[in-house]
């Protein structure tokens, strides 16, 4: 009888994959990736990064980019932000949506100039957005579309010492706290190498994001390690990432927005410009919009002893199931268990309580103002 087994697809590694075992990272498969979760703890690393630095690997992202005349109002149409009132060198988050308005992906554009976007969207969706996209764009001739992905390496340093580590490792744009602005991006050069750099990130932290090749990685990657040995630098792992993003309450794809979801009720609808001209799921928004939500996105924190995972049942105080826990887990900053997940809109008020089902125990929680953490203001 013949094998009919399927072998599984081989999982991708980053051109880091060396430094992270030489370094001792754990690696599970992530997304089709080999990817570190940690290196020495992830509480230890997400405190590294809230009081020092971290450094991570983030090169498993995807990279699409538009250029040529009308990739503008090519990609414009395709978002749910309104690009066409960005100047060049401002980065932009956003939505992907669906005709129906639910959440392809969400994305951050890097605009260049009106013909020269980059978009970054997440390493689980690459493949369906590189579809998406090039579908749009194969009906607009004058614009050319790529998937720089394969050659394109991104690493993220974020903390409150982030910048001095980047201008100590010789950026050409130092002293970068004063000449990159937050949420702003340019083409720089570091330890010698070409990068574009971004002051964004996925931490709740300052600091910045490096887009340089393949080839460059592991030379930017060893030059800022070293130059932020006497500023307690880490390596950081997609566990300390994620523990990160919760407390800072951004959302994970697959987790507070995914097909099912759409931007209104994920607390996204300042990333939505209804009135702004047609975009792909505009209409169907509209219509969210007029019927009103049935439900929202909130944060809360467990009152009761109990964490909160992601698919745990949220329980009225009736015992009846009324939502979803969507991300959850101890916040190391805060020293509480918080979460994230959707409640019927008149469960949604900060103050409200309700229970969530931890494996059968019914433990109480209640919503709470986000984000969980916010960085302390400076200077």
């Amino acid at each position: 009888m013949a094998d009919e087994s399927v072998a599984a697809p081989e999982l991708r590694k980053t051109p880091l994959f060396d430094r992270h075992q030489t370094l001792g990272a754990r690696l599970v498969p992530f997304a089709g990736w080999l990817m570190p979760i940690q290196y020495e703890g992830i509480v230890a690393e997400h405190e590294a990064v809230r009081n020092r630095a971290g450094l991570f690997d983030v090169s498993h992202m995807g990279e699409l980019r538009f250029t040529g005349p009308g990739a503008l109002e090519l990609v414009d149409g395709l978002v749910a932000n309104d690009l066409r009132r960005i100047e060049p060198g401002r980065a932009v988050y956003t939505c992907a949506c669906s005709e129906a308005g639910t959440i392809l992906d969400d994305l951050i554009v890097y605009p260049r100039s009106a013909e020269d976007l980059l978009i970054v969207c997440n390493a689980s969706n690459r493949d369906k957005m590189a579809r998406h996209f090039g579908q749009a764009a194969a009906h607009a001739p004058q614009v050319t579309y790529t998937d720089e992905s394969d050659r394109t390496a991104l690493l993220a340093l974020q903390g409150p010492r982030a910048l001095a580590i980047l201008d100590a490792a010789g950026s050409s744009l130092a002293p970068t706290a004063d000449r990159l602005g937050t949420f702003r991006f340019a083409e720089a050069t570091v330890a010698g190498r070409p990068v574009t750099l971004a002051r964004t990130g996925y931490t709740g932290e300052d600091g910045v994001e490096l887009f340089c090749s393949w080839d460059d990685a592991p030379k930017l990657w060893d030059a800022l390690l070293e130059a932020g040995q006497g500023q307690g630098i880490r390596p950081v792992g997609l566990g300390a990432r994620d523990t990160l993003r919760l407390e800072a309450r951004l959302s994970l794809y697959g987790n507070e927005i995914d097909e099912t979801t759409n931007p209104l009720e994920a607390g996204l609808g300042w990333s939505v410009k209804l009135d702004a001209g047609e975009f792909l799921g505009r209409q169907a928004l509209l219509d969210v919009q007029q019927r009103g939500l049935t439900r929202k996105l909130v944060g809360f924190e467990m009152t009761g002893r109990g964490v909160a995972r992601h698919g745990y049942p949220l329980l009225s105080l009736e015992g009846q199931v009324v939502g979803v826990c969507t991300s959850g887990g101890p916040a190391p900053t805060l020293g509480k268990n918080i979460g994230l997940g959707y409640l019927p809109v008149e469960l949604t008020e900060v103050g409200t309580e309700f229970l969530v089902d931890c494996r059968g125990k019914h433990v109480p929680a209640v919503v709470v103002k986000t984000p969980f953490y916010k960085r302390p203001r400076t200077g």
